[in-house]
């Protein structure tokens, strides 16, 4: 695996160019499986979890090119319904492509889902909706196989939790599905909606993206498509924290303004002002922030949770940000019990934090931080990192970079855009 060399303090400030959203195009990628016809998708990030979707889709019998961001894949004949052990441990969506197998061979069979090792992370959303909907499920806890040979019927459907994930499978079973599907308490994050977005242009019938209700009338066939994937508003939060901790300007280009208004709060909560416009933030430099207190005086608490509160994704790197701004702040994260392990790593390099439990930590700054040797934990947390490493005196050496590049496409070069002297080793 590669590594990132960083020297600390040579953050300049500039303009980045958003990519499009990873979160989004990934269970894109399965539902394109469901058509036979070819589909173009524009904005599509280069990173290695859109590889792993086309190696699964390839291995399936999609054909596809992807060059300069723009995907056009067509899957004529699907070869198999079976996806090997070792390409669904590749990542967390290869669950995904459960529902365009069973829609187009009656059958899936898969195995447990990789991804970010953050906590326990439950996939009952999933076998729920698709069982409800028709599918019978073989008990075994290693291997995950779906039979419907007559097709599967909408109905209604409750989740009890909002699974982004678990949302965007009964969406993709359901939109060819016979009948209306019902589904209440439904993730309602800006890839969902783009996912529902993608699915109208081939031909679906949903309805209510965006809120916790979405209806899908269910159609015979679906087309291909041509759909421009949305900006990721993680890779901009996360620019966004770079530039806050290192108090340097920085205009991020492609942004929609509805998708950062919590982030915005947040980020003025911790003493940092910015200016949402219609497709670029401004991040202006050379701010003095302080922990805004709750009224009476109280130390606040920020914590994570399903849209629109605060994303899960973002915390990692708000918290590398919060060592940076005067006075006392309680993160609270709800959603993984694993995710705030990497405080540890902040600790060795001079963070006044105190990891209280596995969901919360306290952090006191501003805390001038040293560089060390560091290791990337999972995508957000090895971004945080890198984060650290820039505010830190002297030199890092972030190890297993490849985990980060699995959800920041060009990371180094951006970075460089802005002024930073970077390595990879």
């Amino acid at each position: 695996m590669s590594s990132l060399i960083v020297k600390g303090g040579t953050i300049r400030g500039g303009e980045v160019n958003i990519s499009g959203n990873k979160n989004a195009v990934l269970p894109m990628i399965a539902a394109l499986l469901l058509s036979d016809g070819e589909s173009v998708l524009e904005n599509v990030p280069d990173i290695l979890d859109v590889h792993t979707m086309l190696d699964i889709a390839e291995y399936l019998g999609a054909e596809y090119t992807f060059e300069k961001n723009t995907l056009r894949l067509r899957c004529k004949d699907v070869k198999t319904h079976i996806i090997s052990r070792e390409l669904c441990s590749r990542n967390r969506t290869s669950i995904l492509f459960a529902a365009p197998l069973i829609a187009r061979c009656g059958k899936a069979e898969l195995y447990p889902p990789g991804g970010d090792v953050i906590g326990r992370r439950r996939l009952d959303g999933h076998f729920y909706g698709l069982i409800k909907l028709g599918a019978e499920m073989a008990p075994q806890w290693d291997t995950y196989s779906f039979n419907a040979p007559k097709g599967l019927t909408g109905r209604e459907l409750f989740l009890d939790e909002a699974s982004v994930t678990a949302t965007e499978q009964i969406m993709i079973a359901a939109v060819t599905a016979r009948g209306t599907t019902t589904l209440y308490n439904s993730a309602c994050e800006p890839h969902v909606s783009d996912l529902a977005a993608m699915l109208n242009a081939m031909g679906a019938k949903i309805s209510g993206a965006g809120s916790n209700t979405i209806t899908i009338e269910g159609v015979e066939t679906l087309h291909g498509c041509h759909h421009t994937v949305i900006a990721d508003h993680i890779e901009a939060g996360s620019f966004l924290a770079l530039a806050a901790a290192t108090n340097t300007p920085v205009t991020l280009h492609g942004t929609t303004p509805r998708h950062y208004w919590m982030l915005r709060r947040v980020f003025e909560r911790l003493g940092w002002r910015m200016t949402l416009n219609k497709d670029h933030i401004i991040m202006p430099g050379g701010q003095e922030p302080c922990v805004e207190r709750d009224f009476g005086g109280y130390i606040p608490q920020i914590s994570d949770g399903p849209w629109p509160q605060y994303p899960s994704d973002m915390m990692s790197c708000t918290i590398v940000a919060a060592t940076q701004s005067t006075g006392t702040v309680m993160f609270f994260e709800k959603m993984f019990e694993s995710r705030i392990y990497f405080v540890d790593r902040l600790i060795s390099m001079g963070a006044n934090a105190i990891v209280c439990d596995p969901h919360r930590v306290v952090i006191t700054g501003r805390t001038q931080l040293h560089g060390v040797s560091l290791s990337s934990p999972d995508i957000r947390a090895g971004m945080a990192m890198v984060i650290a490493a820039f505010c830190a005196d002297g030199e890092s050496r972030i190890d297993r970079a490849d985990v980060i590049y699995r959800g920041y496409e060009h990371l180094v070069d951006k970075l460089r855009a802005i002024g930073a002297t970077v390595e990879e080793a």
